[in-house]
């Protein structure tokens, strides 16, 4: 079945664990079905080897396979995250992936170094030249140590045509009215933070890359509905049920946190590679209180 090279950033996106075996290999298997079972509930499109995937694990090999597994498994937009040490391997890792078959691109600043705009903007115009396809800017200061003002996007939109969309993670909503403001339409807007979805919506965001959607598909993708519809009174009655849960997705610990959650709900495992190890302790023990809590009132809903 051919495949449309468009991609529209509205509504919701997954951001995807990637699923191991037991000897911390890829299970690729796993993973077409997940990536089948978000597109079941109605999600957008697939973004795999993000942060939540942790693609800082994962081989230039590893992630061209993944991204091409989800491409074999779904008809949505699949939209890999280029992740990457130096801009030379972002570069090819951008190329690597649409020779895979994404129709488009998340891109984040390089792991590590972090610095001025001047270097940091070299960095994006370089994968952003490297590909036709269209492009997500990741803005996540907090995790990355690069933030990129509001003036910043509308630089780099002004020289790349390709420059479609922003994933803001910064925490503040306020972001989504800056950008608005400087860019009107030109590029779509997206919320990166699980626990500031209606926030973003309410601004002005279009489209959610999501954390725990990898647990609650069908939730994230009502809750992003309400919101679109501007059905605010249902959108908070299911945000307030959600929240403790979405919260899991703003700390360190959040991939064992989020992958906790998805072998709960009996969709995965709790595997990771180092130097994640999975949680023990007063972390599980708090952990799975919120995730019973979270079990028990669902049906409430």
């Amino acid at each position: 079945m051919s495949k449309s090279r468009s991609v529209e950033f509205r509504g919701t996106f997954p951001a995807i664990t990637t699923p191991f075996n037991a000897d911390l290999s890829v299970d690729h298997a796993f993973l077409a079905e997940h990536a089948q079972w978000q597109m079941n509930a109605g999600c957008a499109g697939l973004i795999p080897c993000g942060s939540l995937g942790e693609a800082a694990t994962l081989s230039f090999a590893e992630k061209v396979a993944v991204t091409a597994t989800c491409v074999k498994a779904i008809s949505a937009p699949v939209i890999p995250g280029v992740t990457a040490l130096s801009t030379h391997e972002a570069v090819e890792l951008a190329r690597a992936f649409e020779g895979a078959g994404a129709r488009g691109l998340m891109v984040l600043p390089p792991y590590v170094y972090s610095t001025d705009w001047r270097e940091m903007k070299a960095h994006v115009a370089a994968v952003l030249n490297a590909t036709k396809l269209p492009c997500i800017l990741y803005n996540n200061p907090p995790a990355y140590k690069t933030d990129f003002l509001p003036t910043h996007i509308a630089e780099l939109a002004s020289e790349h045509v390709n420059l479609a969309a922003v994933k803001e993670s910064s925490a503040d909503v306020r972001r989504i009215t800056a950008l608005k403001v400087l860019l009107g339409d030109r590029l779509a807007l997206g919320v990166g933070m699980d626990d500031a979805l209606v926030e973003g919506f309410a601004a002005g965001a279009q489209f959610w890359v999501a954390g725990l959607v990898n647990a609650f598909p069908a939730e994230t993708v009502k809750l992003v509905s309400l919101c679109q519809q501007g059905k605010w009174d249902e959108a908070s009655r299911l945000y307030a049920w959600f929240l403790p849960l979405l919260r899991l997705d703003t700390v360190p610990k959040f991939v064992q946190l989020i992958k906790l959650v998805q072998e709960r709900v009996g969709h995965g495992n709790t595997r990771v590679r180092g130097p994640r190890l999975t949680l023990q302790g007063a972390e599980l023990t708090t952990a799975n209180a919120v995730i019973d809590k979270a079990l028990a009132d669902l049906s409430e809903l």
